[in-house]
């Protein structure tokens, strides 16, 4: 039942995002909270921890979408923007390293039966979010990425709802890329 309801709000937070809608962040708070029973009862413990990463993101995301500032801009709305060739770098970096470290903390304290996989798009979805906060162009090709892998990775735990949701996902996250290309300013 919390997996349809987490499906649901789900396809919500990404409609928002696709319009890039600040709404997204505060759908953003909701779903971490549904889908933290959902992982915890499919034992996927990267997962569940992530949630807790994903409302603080939410509420980060919610201040720089409101507050924010890039370079040069004024008091209007956040644009979007290409990811800066300086980021690149240690985007990678915090990546392998938050893959690392989420894989051994899943090895080695709990019963994870899908450590690598588990780990990886937790990982790049840290990258994700991010960059997300600071409306990259560029997030969306990370969620396809992520999108993808997790959607076979539920599909494999048993949870067809949030398998096909980020099916749903995948697809969006390359339309969402071309409505946001279009979109930058």
């Amino acid at each position: 039942m919390l997996d349809i309801l987490g499906t649901i709000i789900g396809l919500v937070y990404i409609y928002q995002e696709y319009k890039a809608s600040i709404w997204l962040w505060a759908t953003g708070i909701i779903m971490p909270v549904v889908y933290m029973f959902v992982y915890l009862d499919a034992g996927l413990y990267a997962d569940f921890g992530m949630q807790v990463y994903y409302a603080l993101a939410a509420i980060y995301g919610l201040l720089v979408w409101k507050f924010g500032r890039k370079h040069g801009q004024q008091n209007e709305e956040m644009p979007i923007t290409h990811v800066r060739r300086s980021l690149l770098l240690p985007s990678l970096i915090l990546f392998v390293v938050a893959w690392g470290v989420i894989y051994l903390i899943l090895i080695r304290w709990t019963n994870s039966t899908v450590p690598v996989l588990d780990s990886f798009g937790n990982a790049l979805s840290i990258i994700g979010l991010w960059w997300l906060a600071r409306k990259y162009l560029e997030q969306w090709w990370l969620w396809v990425i992520v999108d993808a892998e997790l959607a076979m990775l539920y599909l494999y735990k048993d949870l067809p709802f949030t398998a096909g949701l980020y099916a749903l996902y995948t697809a969006i996250a390359i339309a969402g890329y071309f409505k946001w290309k279009k979109d930058i300013k």
